[in-house]
């Protein structure tokens, strides 16, 4: 199959190769890293002078190696001090002491290190212990709307963005088409299953694993929602399944490490600083979220389409929290090095005026000179300023960002 380019992510790579830092490509199962580390060696493998060394530990040919002792007798077997080395492996955190077997590499003139893993704990902790700040993350996210359409070769339509909305950016979908939503929802459930298994349920030894699937859909069900750890603890118990709240937030925790779901804080706008407690969730990929609940749902567009903002921001580099004020709450505040603080409100349709007021009064309440936007699925909007907020169409937004 062609290995589509994912050119963002390949540019980053280029800008560090030669510049002896470990670059990790980190994110959720099937997101494709692997396909980003294919790429590499595919436009490696065309320069003189590229020795690749791959290796895939989600395939039994490597299943030999289990530590880094297997792994440095196999680099050292195929390392050519002649040329220029590429060292790739995939899913490394199945490797153990795999940091040692780094940081031998690391400083050779003649070596780049590029890997992938799906657990955000073990690759922070061991490499930070190990090598310091010498590494350089890279998260890979599911595929934005424009990477979707250009996967599918489709048009910018309304149309596209419902099956954007509906599937989300799986890449895998793309071996099933659009056409098909129970194919497609059994390949997001056995993923979002593998995901489960490998790396909570057995990384962490759990043994509630029934209570950990329950809390996903709760999340799920709750996406875009302030949730703390005693009120799902509450809820848990209506359902007759009693967890303590520190093993709640441990779970929590853990699927954030797996990249199934990811913590955003709450800010206080006035006093400038961060609360520690309740906080939102949001799922690294939507299309994941909707099969959980079974389906996109009525009631649930609102919380797909804020998923959805969140993680285009995400990808856009900013660090995102939940904006509290007396008066409401902002869903995100927006900061990024070199760059004003935004503030965004997303909605579904903006028919009335009290859901007008209620999108655009709770900017108008934050008194500063941020910019402030509201973005929806409106009909009709493209961009328009009401009273200093820019409202833009969800679309607009997706394919042009914030700029007019």
């Amino acid at each position: 199959m062609e290995i589509i380019t994912r050119q963002t992510y390949i540019d980053k790579i280029e800008r560090l190769l030669g510049k002896e830092t470990i670059i990790v490509l980190t994110g959720q199962r099937r997101i494709g890293k692997s396909y980003i580390l294919k790429k590499i060696a595919e436009i490696k493998l065309s320069e003189e002078n590229s020795n690749i060394i791959y290796i895939d530990k989600e395939k039994s040919k490597f299943d030999f190696i289990i530590s880094y002792k297997e792994l440095n007798d196999y680099i050292d077997g195929l390392l050519k001090p002649e040329q220029h080395n590429y060292i790739l492996i995939d899913e490394i955190q199945e490797i153990k002491e795999f940091e040692r077997s780094v940081r031998n590499y690391r400083t050779e003139d003649n070596i780049d290190i590029i890997i992938t893993g799906s657990n955000a704990e073990i690759l922070s902790s061991k490499l930070s212990t190990i090598i310091g700040g010498r590494y350089t993350e890279i998260h890979v996210q599911s595929l934005t709307y424009n990477e979707f359409i250009d996967f599918y070769k489709l048009n910018d339509s309304d149309d596209s963005l419902r099956h954007y909305i509906d599937y989300g950016g799986l890449p895998g979908i793309i071996r099933l088409g659009l056409d098909n939503i129970d194919d497609i929802r059994e390949y997001q459930m056995n993923i979002f299953n593998t995901v489960l298994l490998k790396d909570v349920i057995m990384r962490h030894e759990i043994r509630n694993a029934p209570f950990l699937s329950n809390l996903v859909r709760f999340i799920a069900d709750n996406t875009g929602k302030i949730i703390s750890a005693g009120s799902i603890s509450k809820y848990m118990k209506s359902q007759d399944q009693s967890v303590t709240t520190p093993v709640i937030l441990n779970y929590l925790e853990y699927l954030c490490e797996a990249y199934i779901i990811s913590k955003v804080d709450r800010f206080d706008i006035h006093g400038k600083k961060l609360f520690d407690s309740n906080s939102k969730y949001y799922f690294e990929d939507h299309g994941l979220r909707n099969a959980i609940t079974g389906g996109r749902r009525e009631n649930d567009i609102e919380k797909i389409i804020e998923n959805i903002i969140y993680r285009q921001l995400i990808n856009w580099g900013y660090q995102v929290n939940v904006g509290q004020l007396q008066a409401g709450e902002v869903d995100f505040v927006c900061n990024k090095s070199g760059f004003t603080p935004i503030y965004i409100q997303a909605s579904f349709i903006i028919a009335d005026d009290s859901t007008r007021i209620r999108e655009f009064g709770v900017l108008q309440n934050i008194k500063d000179n941020y910019p402030k936007y509201v973005i929806s699925m409106t009909p009709l909007i493209d961009r328009h300023d009401h009273e200093g907020i820019t409202h833009i169409s969800l679309r607009r937004f997706l394919t042009k960002g914030l700029e007019e």
